[in-house]
């Protein structure tokens, strides 16, 4: 069985842009972008043989934006939110559609559909009739029927108690639309803390009625904290962003279990991994476009005393970059590449490879020598190489203010 990407991958950000141009408008990409920053949602203009973006328009939901995924059809955008914040259970949980113009603006499609809790992710079937979304707190999912004129229909009943696992992460749905993949993330602690297993939970997907078909995970789980996976764009290969190990697992798709009981590679995504940060994770991860490559997001949001204040903890924020295999799927670490921000939530690879963007999310004090110094939140560009290599460009500062740079990324217009 054989994967195919359908639609690019996602990226984060805002910033000041420059201005705008004859030339620019004939070098600019066919793909838009959009950055979320708590409730707002700004649509950018992609130029990227400049690697620039172009601030145009910001529409606002109900609450704080979670994740968003792209219609199939390239003319709909379902967007959830929610007011959950840390003590604060949250009363406004919300999934919203946007119509999608020609030149990316977004408008108000339908009433957004109220959600059970907090959504972490949500993605839509290959063939537009269903919206699937992840909860983390309780891990759950849902099923909304899509309407034929793209807004989103009611809840569809699962029939079948789920195993839905613990701290639900991702949702994703098998190009030959028959599965669904819940990253379930767990909450892996040290030994003398309670844990929760992590697993990769498979259902049998059939007219938006999901079935449980297999749980993919080493022993009980314990040690085992997945965060998001991405499909190989022609080989039965699944990449897999081991969180909490600060892993890269390789596993292959099966045509009942969904995917091997066990991986084929795992590969360390630290240079060095005694030399951890204090809350050292590896986060997103997006397979190139080409297929030849697959980068990941290593993310140290730990902080330590300094001079009677809170500083990060100097582990790792990078990209790391891997070269694949074209024959066994089996990943190399090839290069791990500074995006010049920390906490690396978010980033994407242009539909045309040439361009990664990772988003940091919020501000972040470090220790500067003897001094305190401020990064802030960000998009930082970098180019990619025929080698599979970054080469920085430049990163675009964004004050985020109280709220966070949560959610970003890419729809292709053509």
């Amino acid at each position: 069985m054989i994967d195919r990407r359908t639609f690019t991958t996602l990226i984060g950000g805002a910033m000041v842009a420059p201005a705008f141009s004859p030339a620019a408008a004939q070098a600019r990409s066919s793909t838009v972008f959009y950055s979320a920053v708590g409730p707002n949602l700004t649509l950018y203009e992609m130029n990227v043989a400049d690697a620039t973006l172009t601030r145009r328009s910001t529409v606002t939901v109900p609450a704080n934006i979670q994740y968003v995924w792209p219609h199939p059809s390239k003319k709909y955008l379902y967007v959830v939110s929610s007011n959950r914040r840390p003590g604060f259970v949250g009363d406004k949980n919300f999934a919203n559609a946007f119509r999608i113009a020609p030149n990316g603006a977004l408008e108000h499609h339908g009433e957004p559909a109220p959600l059970p809790s907090r959504a972490i992710h949500n993605t839509v079937d290959i063939m537009g009739e269903y919206l699937l979304t992840a909860f983390n707190d309780p891990s759950t999912l849902t099923v909304h029927q899509i309407n034929g004129d793209g807004t989103i229909g009611d809840e569809i009943k699962q029939g079948n108690p789920l195993d839905t696992g613990k701290y639900a992460h991702q949702i994703r749905v098998t190009s030959d639309n028959q599965q669904v993949i819940l990253v379930t993330r767990g909450n892996n602690a040290p030994e003398d803390k309670v844990v929760n297993p992590g697993s990769l939970k498979v259902y049998d997907f059939l007219n938006g009625v999901l079935t449980n078909a297999a749980a993919i995970q080493p022993g009980d789980g314990m040690k085992f904290g997945p965060r998001h996976l991405d499909f190989h764009p022609t080989q039965p290969w699944v990449y897999v962003s081991i969180e909490s190990q600060n892993k890269l697992a390789v596993y292959r798709r099966h045509p009942t279990t969904g995917l091997s009981q066990d991986p084929l590679f795992v590969k360390e995504t630290l240079v060095d991994p005694n030399a951890r940060g204090p809350r050292q994770h590896a986060g997103a991860i997006h397979v190139h476009p080409n297929g030849r490559f697959v980068y990941l997001t290593n993310r140290d949001s730990g902080l330590v005393d300094f001079q009677g204040q809170k500083v990060n903890g100097g582990g790792f924020n990078n990209v790391a970059v891997f070269a694949i295999d074209q024959k066994t799927g089996e990943p190399t670490l090839i290069q791990t590449a500074d995006a010049q921000a920390i906490e690396l939530r978010t980033f994407a690879i242009d539909p045309t490879g040439r361009l990664l963007v990772a988003g940091s999310i919020r501000a972040v004090p470090v220790r500067d020598g003897d001094r305190i110094r401020m990064v802030p939140a960000g998009l930082s560009v970098l180019r990619i190489g025929d080698d599979g290599k970054l080469t920085f460009v430049r990163k675009y500062d964004i004050d985020t203010g109280t709220e966070t740079q949560w959610w970003s990324g890419m729809v292709p217009m053509d």
